[in-house]
């Protein structure tokens, strides 16, 4: 009988707890592999989900929209001043319809 005060003793029950580690180490890489295969079927099957999803495909003066993972580096691009695109000048927006980026226009 368990009395008040006693402790459980770990060492008696290592190869248990071995057992509990391997199964909590498995399951974290199952559910990390679930969601990168999820992540990469999202961007077969879908360019977004919602308008946070979305951005201009070039630097400047860009007239199409582009998901996250296509995105341009435009770092130290200088751009004019013109408003010569549709999303330039705040005539436009990338927003997300039917799981493709795209100009929405104001």
């Amino acid at each position: 009988m368990i009395k008040k005060g006693d402790r459980i003793k770990i060492s008696s029950n290592w190869k248990l707890l071995i057992v509990i580690l391997i199964l909590i180490i498995i399951l974290g890489f199952l559910i990390y592999f679930m969601l990168a295969n999820k992540k990469t079927n999202m961007g077969k099957l879908n360019e977004c989900l919602n308008d946070n999803d979305c951005f201009p495909a070039t630097c400047c003066h860009s007239s199409e929209c582009v998901s996250l993972e296509k995105i341009p580096n435009c770092k130290g691009i200088l751009c004019s001043m013109d408003c010569s695109g549709p999303l330039d000048c705040g005539a436009g927006y990338c927003g997300c319809v039917k799981n493709k980026c795209q100009v929405i226009k104001k």
